[in-house]
């Protein structure tokens, strides 16, 4: 009985002590700047010739401005997120317009208004440099940040400029870890393409969308955007 008695008075002393080190915040009094500090991200679209096609009476790049203009005001404002794009001007020479990728928005915090302002004054012209796209996301637009770089890549074709966007991902991984590139194939046939932007994506451990109309690459890009914003509990000491 005295041993019972001993054990109650126990656990009564510890439980106030146990609790008090630690916090338990739940999606809904989870600090807003845990998105900043878990996930950046980074879209980079498809402006090239090709986008000025017509799909379902509208050309492909006013859908996917309309979707875009759609999602941005709904992300959280401290989430960081910039926007880059390529095939935006032709170029001179081939070499040139294989270069045609150009940072608009850089990645920060309460950047979706800005990004959704800036897409209204760019027009589908050129090639589709997927491969230098990413070279240049990986190795400047996230500099200085040292956490998890989420891309949303999104395209209407496969990489056109002679090289690869497979390759270079399976050489990147080799380094990099940080790094995870969602890929939406939008309305696209070319079986060899799909296969490298496939590959693109699931090397990088993100996932592969394949938008055939209008209503999938809005489900796409909600589908991927979420990923991002996913918010799970977490226990937080506090000392």
């Amino acid at each position: 009985m005295i041993r019972f008695l001993i054990s109650l008075i126990f656990i009564f002393f510890a439980i106030p002590i146990f609790a008090s080190e630690y916090n338990v915040y739940t999606p809904k009094n989870l600090p807003q700047d845990n998105y900043a500090e878990d996930e950046r991200l980074l879209f980079i679209l498809d402006f090239s010739n090709s986008m000025s096609e017509y799909l379902e009476g509208r050309r492909k790049v006013d859908l996917m401005i309309d979707t875009m203009r759609s999602i941005l005001p709904n992300l959280p404002n401290n989430m960081s997120v910039g926007l880059r794009v390529y095939g935006h001007r032709m170029g001179i020479t081939p070499f040139e317009a294989c270069r045609a990728s150009s940072l608009i928005a850089p990645v920060t915090e309460n950047n979706g208004l800005n990004i959704r302002d800036s897409l209204a004054e760019i027009n589908p012209r050129g090639m589709t440099p997927i491969t230098y796209s990413l070279k240049q996301a990986v190795k400047n637009d996230f500099l200085g940040y040292s956490g998890k770089k989420h891309i949303i890549l999104l395209t209407d074709g496969g990489e056109n400029c002679d090289e690869s966007p497979c390759t270079y991902v399976m050489e990147l991984i080799k380094i990099r870890k940080d790094v995870k590139i969602d890929v939406i194939a939008f309305n696209i046939d070319d079986e060899d393409d799909l296969s490298q932007l496939e590959c693109t994506s699931l090397v990088t451990s993100g996932k592969f969308y394949n938008a055939k109309t209008a209503a999938e690459l809005v489900k796409s890009l909600n589908n991927s955007v979420n990923s991002v914003k996913k918010v799970e509990a977490k226990i937080i000491p506090s000392y």
